[in-house]
Formats: structure tokens, sequence, C-alpha cells
């Protein structure tokens, strides 16, 4: 009786570990290669080569990391309103990052707007709308909710009550309880 006692209990830490590990994989903060390869910031191809269907079918959240490689001699990473997205205006950005190797923390809910620096590019398609959900929303995402895609998304991006943190904190008290509940 002792031995099936200590194996069940081996057991339950061992679900309880992988559980622990695949929910903080789940909350932690990521990094996205725009396109998801290194080559992706330039004119498409074609609109199926557009990096808004990529950014579609990713979620991102409070605290992930967008990745460009490119060229930063010949071209450059805009951070733009929505407006001068639409119309493909260069000329007022909110940041302008042309290092080739560039890295924007998504710190806020709501959508980011980027366009390409290179005369021209912005107008070919060359743009990108990347939407991070808000704590609601994540909270849906982990429930099987869809989130809103970025055309959907009308109106001023709304500041967080809190973070990210928030969510991890209350993941790892559940798992407490659950840890409590199997011993």
């Amino acid at each position: 009786m002792a031995d099936f006692s200590r194996n069940v209990l081996s057991s339950s830490s061992v679900v309880v570990a992988v559980l622990f590990f695949l929910l903080l994989s789940l909350i932690e903060a990521r990094d996205y290669l725009v396109g998801a390869k290194t080559d992706s910031w330039k004119v498409p191809s074609s609109e199926s080569d557009s990096l808004n269907r990529w950014a579609e079918k990713s979620r991102f959240l409070i605290g992930d990391s967008l990745v460009w490689k490119y060229d930063g001699k010949t071209d450059s990473v805009l951070e733009v309103s929505k407006r001068d997205y639409a119309t493909c205006n260069t000329s007022s950005p909110i940041t302008v990052h042309n290092d080739g190797n560039t890295k924007i923390v998504l710190d806020h809910s709501g959508a980011y707007y980027f366009i390409s620096g290179a005369k021209g590019h912005c107008e070919q398609g060359q743009k990108l709308i990347v939407v991070t959900l808000s704590e609601k929303h994540m909270s849906r995402f982990f429930m099987g909710a869809p989130a809103p895609s970025p055309v959907e998304s009308e109106g001023p991006a709304m500041a967080p009550t809190s973070n990210a943190a928030t969510l991890k904190a209350s993941l790892v008290v559940a798992l407490g309880v659950l840890i409590g509940f199997l011993f």
C-alpha cells in the first residue's frame, strides 16, 4: 500500500510540474519575428504575402515583442498613428528605427501601426497593424474565444489597468491551490 501511495504521489508531482511549466509558457512574454522570417520586412509580392495576414494569425499579449530583421541602410520601421498608416505619411512618425534589427515591446493593449520609411514602400503594401490583447481579451483568449482582428479595432487604444504580471500571479495562485488539493 505504501508503494502505491508513493507512486501516486510521484505521478501527481510530475503532472503538477508539467502543468506549471505549460502555464508559464502560455503567459510568458514572447519575441515574434515579424513575418516569421528574417526577410519579411519588404514590399509584399501579393496581398496574401502581406504582413497583416501574418499578424491576423497571431495573438499578441502585453509584454510581447516584435522583432524586425532588415537592411538598415535602405529601409526603416516607423511606428505611426492610424491616420499616418492609412495615408502612408512618413513625415511625423511616433518612433523611427533604422538599425536593421529592431525590437519593439508591446507595452499596452490596442493597435500598433508600422510602415516602411523607404520611399514608396508603404504605398506598395509594406506596412503592418498589430493588435495587442487587453487583459479582458486575454482571459477570453485563454478560454478559447476569438480575439478581434486589426480591421475590427476602432477607436483609440486604451491603456491597461494592470499588466500581464497580474495574470501570471493569478495562475500561480491557482496552481498552488491545485497542488494543495493533490497533496
